[in-house]
């Protein structure tokens, strides 16, 4: 049972860091699109932004998810 929790743990924790990583990408390709937007408004960059936006909500909600999961987890085997 105690190996069966460590890989879960560490199955989160890769998850996690592939999240965070997805998650600065796309909040630099938000951020991107918001300069080009300032500078040059048209529809298509607005829609593609709101798609972007919708990613990073769902990413930050999944984050949010793992890192509150983790901390009770460390609580648990304490």
């Amino acid at each position: 049972m105690a190996s069966q929790t460590f890989f879960d743990l560490n199955k989160m924790l890769v998850e996690l860091e592939q999240l965070e990583q997805r998650e600065r990408e796309v909040s630099r390709l938000r951020r991107e699109l918001h300069m080009n937007l300032d500078a040059y408004p048209d529809d298509l960059t607005a829609k593609r932004e709101k798609l972007i936006s919708k990613e990073r909500r769902q990413l930050h909600r999944r984050i949010d998810i793992l890192r509150s999961e983790l901390r009770l987890g460390n609580r648990r085997q304490q």
